[in-house]
């Protein structure tokens, strides 16, 4: 996206640094937008500075010391962003903690970390530290977001600050240096425990110049943030808005109501995963179902002709007159109505953190919303390449972001990158660090092939390459990715590794399969369905659909139906709703044997 009137400004050289200059630079100007009993409520740089420093001098006077490292474990919302800028004012380290982590994993990430304090958003988080707490010999502080919880909450803490000697801060600030640990993300991971990914504050910053550099953001965006910031992408948008001065609209906590929050606040930037742009891509395609033939056939013209005419325009090419006066009928059809879905003002969004199909992009690139794919990690600080409204290719990630080098090793098409991006290691764990970080070049681990354009197309995962036993390579993602945009599908997990032939394990959508089910007579209960012969016959379709994109070797031959979906609360998605493979192929190996 080009800012023609983005101001170009030097970035600071810490995230320490990064608030204040903010509150500085930008002052009135709306920096957050979060729901308060019911109405939306502004503040400005101004306000939201002075809240983190109360923050940071509250952890100063409890006795954080530089380097101590401090948890976070909360949904994404205003505090979390303040006690995050916080942190790094007081030169600690920020470890973030998924909210929806059980007990357990949070007593390995503030154990591991060797964390002295944590922030807990309510009662039942606390709860969760108050289970393990005896184990965490360097857990010194419990501080609730919300009032009640904790052993002291943070508007304590923020009076403790505005009590406390400001010209700490400045020492503070001064004392961290570009190569110091920002924060330590532990990773999801779809295998074995959470290593502890340490991003400094030089990683952070160069992201931040990198988003300037390709002009993708500017003054008056407002961004609506729903995604955890305890991943690294949500993280790095939250950096990039107090960099550039744009407005982030925090989620209201529920996210059923995601649509209807962004038809009230109409953003302009949109970041998050494919999940909800699959599901009202599903929701389009299911109107589709119960049409004509030519009222199909006349949609498929529609975003064919979307998707052409914004080309033209994007790249400053002739449109007809013809092609106009199709293109204007067609948005009054349908382009408007699908943008009004986001609020009606959203110039772009982003995808990234998992697989989302070309056909989806097209669909709502033809309608005016854009959404770009993008692909990183969190070790490349969750970006390594980007799409762009100048340059973009459905069916790859884009091209590698400013000051990013991307190489194709040669033995095995694995991914390598360089770049200021690349964390600097595993957290206590040098074993792992030099496996994944060789002569500067960061190991993905993910398999892709770059074009004689610059883009990068992800074409697998190393460790979830299925080897069938005659010896045939398949990568899982393109057919599962196929079948997924059935309506009724809502995940499909293909197994096969050393065995004659690739089986699938289904789950259905309850919210699509119910309605469906009471319209014929059946049951409403999934678990129920998941048994009924008109169901399997229906999956069956959807599978015939997607196994005829493949070669006769690739195709799944038999699958079968599980009782329920896969969930985050059972271990078998990451928080980012990557299916954990060996969770699943572990937990349904009497199923999958059955297969065969």
């Amino acid at each position: 996206m080009s800012h023609a009137t983005q101001d170009k400004h030097s970035t600071p050289r810490t995230v320490s640094g990064l608030a204040a200059a903010a509150g500085s630079r930008f002052g009135a100007r709306v920096a957050a937008r979060r729901k308060l009993d019911g109405e939306w409520q502004e503040l400005s740089y101004t306000d939201v500075h002075g809240m983190i420093e109360e923050v940071a001098l509250g952890l100063i006077d409890l006795g954080i010391e530089p380097g101590d490292r401090v948890g976070i474990l909360a949904d994404t919302r205003l505090e979390w962003t303040l006690v995050s800028y916080g942190i790094s004012l007081a030169a600690a380290v920020v470890v973030p903690i998924y909210p929806t982590n059980s007990a357990r994993e949070c007593a390995w990430v503030l154990g591991d970390s060797g964390s002295r304090a944590v922030f807990c958003e309510t009662d039942s988080q606390c709860a969760k530290i108050g289970e393990v707490s005896s184990e965490l010999g360097d857990l010194e502080f419990t501080i609730g977001i919300e009032p009640g919880g904790g052993e002291f909450t943070l508007a304590d803490l923020r009076e403790r600050g505005r009590r406390a000697d400001r010209l700490q801060l400045d020492a503070r600030e001064s004392a961290v240096a570009p190569e110091d640990a920002y924060t330590i993300i532990y990773t999801s991971g779809t295998t074995g425990p959470p290593k502890g990914v340490v991003l400094t504050h030089r990683n952070a910053m160069s992201v931040c110049e990198m988003v300037q550099d390709l002009d993708f953001v500017g003054p008056g965006e407002r961004s609506y943030l729903f995604l955890p910031l305890a991943h690294a992408f949500a993280l790095t948008a939250q950096l990039a808005s107090y960099d550039l001065g744009t407005e982030i609209i925090y989620f209201g906590g529920d996210t059923k109501k995601i649509l209807e929050e962004l038809i009230e606040t109409k953003p302009t930037y949109l970041p998050s995963v494919p999940r909800i742009f699959e599901k009202l891509y599903t929701a389009a395609m299911k109107l589709q179902e119960s049409a004509s033939e030519a009222d199909r056939e006349r949609f498929g013209e529609a975003i064919r002709l979307g998707v052409e005419v914004r080309r033209r325009r994007q790249h400053g090419e002739q449109v007809t007159e013809e092609m106009e006066r199709a293109f204007e009928q067609a948005d009054q059809r349908l382009y408007g109505r699908v943008r009004s879905l986001f609020g009606g003002e959203i110039q772009q969004a982003v995808t990234g953190a998992a697989p989302i199909a070309a056909e989806i992009l097209e669909f709502f690139y033809a309608c005016g919303v854009p959404v770009l794919e993008g692909w990183g990690m969190t070790e490349t600080t969750a970006v390594g390449t980007v799409s762009t409204l100048d340059h973009i290719k459905f069916g790859t990630v884009g091209r590698p972001m400013p000051g990013v080098e991307v190489k194709i090793a040669d033995e095995d098409q694995e991914i390598l990158l360089r770049g200021p991006n690349i964390f600097r290691e595993y957290w206590h764990n040098p074993e792992a660090t030099a496996e994944t970080l060789v002569d500067g070049w960061l190991h993905t681990g993910d398999v892709g092939e770059v074009d004689d354009e610059g883009y990068l197309k992800i074409t697998g995962r190393k460790k979830d390459i299925i080897i069938t036993a005659g010896g045939k390579n398949l990568t899982p993602a393109n057919i599962e990715n196929d079948l997924k945009q059935s309506r009724f599908i809502s995940h499909a997990v293909m197994h096969g590794d050393r065995r004659p032939y690739p089986v699938a394990l289904i789950t259905l959508d309850a919210e699509e399969i119910v309605p469906w089910a009471q319209e014929k007579g059946l049951p409403d209960d999934v678990a129920e369905l998941a048994a009924r012969d008109e169901v399997r016959s229906l999956v069956q379709a959807e599978l015939d659909r997607a196994n005829s994109n493949y070669a006769q070797v690739e195709q799944i031959k038999k699958f079968a139906i599980l009782g329920r979906d896969l969930s985050l609360e059972a271990g078998e998605l990451t928080p980012t709703l990557k299916v954990k493979r060996s969770v699943v192929n572990d937990r349904y190996a009497d199923v999958l044997e059955s297969l065969y």
